[in-house]
């Protein structure tokens, strides 16, 4: 009897078994999975506060004046002179009109924290946030800032935050993207946002719009599953060869990983995204109507059920470049827009934590810049791009509930106490994650890149 051909190295491992045999197979495989997927998950550089980040970007640029950080004396000296030194991306001296805000703001919950009435539900849950009320970014443009704000540089695509969490941690589901992206449209600066640029291809961010079908072309296929495992075990075995012939290849790597996760999606996706199992109480908390696949509600839904199941990021986008924040004519629009978000967030915030999932999943709320507490005319009703002075907030995570960090001056201006760059903010958000953010790092180009460039300090002085 002739003996088969040879066993490959899986093979032998596969069969092998029995006793201190049959561990060492587990942690055998597991080594060479995690080698072989990119997406496998694995440790950070030190314990992590959260599992999973949730980022909120309101895009347009969110007036702070108008909604955390108030100044009574903006209402006090409205209409008076004051001299800004920079004005529409120009740096000078221009002298312009102190705006006051149209919506009053109050105190709330037992940290007494400053709110404006935009926000009636948010204001609700204040005591589990904690306000960034000196941030400030690099440029005044929406495409430059939308992109730092994502990616950490205003001049050049690059990875986006999503992408280095991914690839910093690999995802906890190989079923479901570990970075998805629910928005109805792209913000400025388009789908750079949530673009991998030099990191393999498996960890940018899979868009799913809402709308009558989110998942069109996912389609659950229970009675072809063992068929479908065949032809992607074959299609695997054949790319598996010509790796082998032609070296390593990331393009091939993150092929084969997308059609691997593409499988598993057809089971798994249709599940996470499936509302009939939530409780009426839950769908009236964040505004959903029963069936419906639309809205800020739905998205805010979407993404505590999808950090659930292990997705490690999930960025939610509110509008589109179109139709958001950026209220140069007048502020109402504001109002419309605040509307549109604030029960949906306040439900998000409270639903994670009564589930006891805030403490491990990292909430952020941001926004490219801030606005002008300032303008051309004494009664201007709107608000121009104001990079200098923003706000932004976290809860959750390991973060410090109900702070405010940082203060800016009398007029919203500048930031004079606590200030936080966007680089400080990714810093803290990739720390609280358990990763290093100046360890977190790949080669391209002859050098290493990491999100925070070569700046950015972890904001300790939020951290719980």
């Amino acid at each position: 009897m002739h003996p088969g051909p040879p066993l490959s190295r899986r093979e032998w491992l596969q069969r092998a078994h029995g006793g201190c045999g049959a561990l060492a197979l587990a942690a055998l495989l597991r080594d060479e999975a995690a080698a072989r997927d990119p997406l496998a998950a694995h440790p950070g550089h030190h314990p992590a506060r959260a599992d999973a980040v949730i980022f909120l970007f309101a895009t347009g640029g969110v007036s702070h004046v108008d909604t955390f950080d108030h100044k009574p004396l903006l209402d006090r000296d409205h209409g008076k002179t004051i001299t800004a030194s920079r004005w529409l991306n120009q740096s000078g001296a221009y002298e312009r009109f102190l705006i006051r805000s149209r919506w009053g703001f109050r105190r709330h919950g037992s940290s007494g924290t400053w709110v404006s009435e935009l926000f009636p539900h948010v204001a609700g849950v204040v005591d589990d946030l904690c306000l960034l009320n000196a941030m400030h970014c690099d440029s005044d443009g929406h495409d430059k800032a939308t992109l730092a704000a994502h990616t950490g540089s205003a001049q050049f695509a690059r990875p986006s935050l999503g992408s280095w969490v991914s690839y910093g941690l690999g995802s906890e589901n190989a079923n479901l993207p570990s970075f998805l992206v629910l928005a109805p449209a792209a913000p400025y600066a388009g789908a750079q946002t949530w673009g991998s640029d030099f990191l393999p291809a498996c960890h940018q961010g899979t868009h799913v719009v809402p709308g009558p079908e989110p998942l069109a072309n996912v389609r659950p296929r229970v009675a072809a599953a063992d068929m479908q495992a065949l032809e992607l075990d074959l299609l695997a075995r054949r790319n598996r060869r010509h790796r082998e012939r032609a070296g390593a290849d990331a393009g091939l790597d993150a092929r084969i990983r997308s059609f691997e996760t593409a499988f598993g999606m057809q089971r798994a996706a249709p599940e996470a995204f499936d509302c009939s199992g939530e409780t009426a109480e839950t769908l009236a908390l964040y505004g959903v109507e029963p069936g419906s696949t639309a809205g800020f509600g739905w998205q805010c839904l979407m993404a505590r059920r999808l950090v659930e199941r292990g997705v490690r990021c999930v960025e939610l986008i509110d509008v589109g470049s179109s139709n958001n924040w950026d209220s140069h004519a007048t502020m109402t629009d504001h109002e419309r827009l605040a509307g549109n978000v604030d029960r949906p967030i306040a439900a998000l915030v409270t639903d994670l934590k009564r589930r006891g999932i805030l403490e491990r999943t990292l909430v952020v709320w941001t926004t490219e810049f801030g606005r002008t507490p300032f303008n051309q005319t004494r009664d201007h009703a709107g608000r121009e791009h104001h990079n200098l002075c923003f706000t932004s907030w976290l809860a959750g995570g390991g973060v410090r509930a109900g702070l405010v960090h940082g203060r800016s001056d009398d007029h919203g201006i500048l930031p004079v106490e606590g200030a936080v760059h966007t680089h400080d903010l990714h810093a803290t958000i990739l720390h609280q994650l358990g990763i290093d953010h100046e360890r977190l790092t790949f080669r391209h180009a002859g050098r290493d890149f990491r999100l925070t460039d070569v700046a950015g300090r972890v904001v300790r002085e939020i951290l719980a």
